[in-house]
């Protein structure tokens, strides 16, 4: 299954929403890729593996399921999830494209490919709707964190020592 959605992250139709930079969305979905148990409430323990330029293994454990998956960063950009075929778990990507039509407009792009085809009869469509749902609404947490910690200003650079 592919789909695919927007978040729109300043809108300066609304003064009620705070505006964040893109600096601050950026270090935000940095700390989700780097500290995921902020943001994903039933994921145990996150270990950070190998390290190259622009990109790091990790693996996730939620109880008994460990997940390996690989990170990849194109800075200020987009951050990538490549996840591997592993057991009963087909290969899958999560893409989070950060977007600015204008200058007063932020967005962010979650792509997903779950490594399944599309499905054709009800039953499997129902369950890709259900997916998809939880997809959105973890999203939607994820913006919800980023804007929090934004708020708090833990997302300003860090003064040089």
């Amino acid at each position: 299954m592919k789909f695919e959605h927007l978040i729109q992250i300043n809108d300066p139709l609304n003064p009620l929403m705070d505006t964040i930079t893109r600096e601050q969305l950026w270090r935000g979905l940095v700390l989700r890729a780097e500290q995921p148990t902020l943001f994903i409430p039933h994921l145990d323990e996150c270990t950070i593996g190998e390290r190259d330029a622009g990109s790091f293994q990790r693996r996730l454990r939620y109880g008994d399921l460990t997940v390996a998956d690989r990170v990849v960063f194109d800075p200020m950009n987009e951050v990538r999830y490549e996840v591997p075929a592993q057991g009963e778990i087909p290969a899958s990507l999560l893409v989070m494209r950060i977007e600015a039509p204008d200058q007063h407009n932020l967005l962010v792009r979650f792509r997903y490919d779950d490594g399944h085809p599309d499905s054709q009869d009800a039953a499997s469509q129902m369950y890709d709707d259900f997916k998809r749902s939880a997809y959105k609404e973890a999203d939607i947490d994820t913006v919800r964190i980023v804007r929090e910690l934004a708020a708090a200003g833990k997302l300003d650079p860090s003064p040089l020592h």
